[in-house]
């Protein structure tokens, strides 16, 4: 537990610093690292030693260099042709396998690879277009504590009002009365956020956006954590990895942020906060 909070002591202030501070470019490589870790750790989990160097080398790249599109705006075309390499890449070394072992290398490892070097980074991604939008420090900010807060909402509504729990395997321990503390919880958030951003950045804000923003990206981030944890028990992984001592690997602590980040940008881009 001490691990534990040393490392959330450090790594948060120095994540919120270059998230807000610095221009965009270093929140876009911070995202940039944290999503190519991800897609290293995805595959380890779920490739059972079959991923060969090549697809892996070719699913981190895309990973690392993806959310770098976002920022410089090279917009649908540059995701394309990273998938188009990923999938070719894959496909080849899947055939060449074929060729020589039967079929050491299945459909299923190509599809984790496209979903490591694609999907992934591309939920990641809309942190960096949150924060090239105007007021983008706010927004990718609400979007990164929103995750926080909604998990926090639910696990302390599970311990001191769960009374009906079992609801899937794969989190037998949480409740319904922990999934509608965490809903409820990320909408407060989102609105009380909004009323303090305004008051800081000076601006009018529209409060529909920001209660959706907290109800859908709750929805999201409790999807998110629950998609993560059906990979673990699939595969029968505690932690993606130790690159965070106490707390896991980044697929650990970025999961769900990997599904509510694009649901806000959504949101922002069709009813705008500001």
């Amino acid at each position: 537990m001490a691990k534990r909070i040393i490392v959330a002591c450090i790594f948060v202030p120095v994540m919120l610093w270059i998230m807000l501070v610095p221009p965009p470019l270093a929140w876009t490589a911070l995202v940039c690292f944290i999503s190519a870790v991800a897609a290293f750790e995805l595959l380890r989990a779920v490739g059972g030693g079959k991923i060969t160097l090549p697809m892996k080398i070719i699913t981190i790249a895309s990973a690392a260099l993806l959310p770098f599109g976002s920022w410089a705006g090279l917009g649908t075309a540059y995701v394309n042709l990273l998938s188009f390499v990923v999938m070719a890449v894959c496909f080849w070394c899947a055939i060449r396998a074929y060729d020589e072992d039967g079929a050491s290398i299945g459909f299923f490892h190509v599809l984790a690879a496209l979903f490591g070097g694609i999907i992934v980074p591309l939920g990641l991604a809309a942190l960096v277009e949150l924060r090239r939008m105007d007021h983008g420090k706010y927004l990718v900010l609400l979007a990164v504590l929103l995750t926080f807060v909604t998990d926090a909402g639910a696990y302390f509504s599970g311990v001191f009002l769960g009374k009906h729990k079992g609801i899937t395997k794969v989190s037998p321990n949480k409740s319904v009365e922990g999934y509608i503390g965490g809903f409820a919880t990320g909408v407060l958030f989102a609105v009380l956020y909004g009323l303090a951003a305004s008051r800081i950045a000076g601006d009018s804000v529209n409060l529909l956006s920001l209660a959706l923003c907290g109800l859908f990206g709750a929805l999201a981030t409790e999807v998110g954590d629950l998609a993560f944890s059906f990979i673990k028990r699939q595969y029968g992984v505690k932690d993606y990895g130790r690159i965070l001592p106490g707390h896991g690997g980044m697929l650990d602590r970025f999961d769900s942020m990997i599904f509510c980040g694009p649901v806000v940008l959504f949101i922002v881009q069709c009813l705008p906060v500001f």
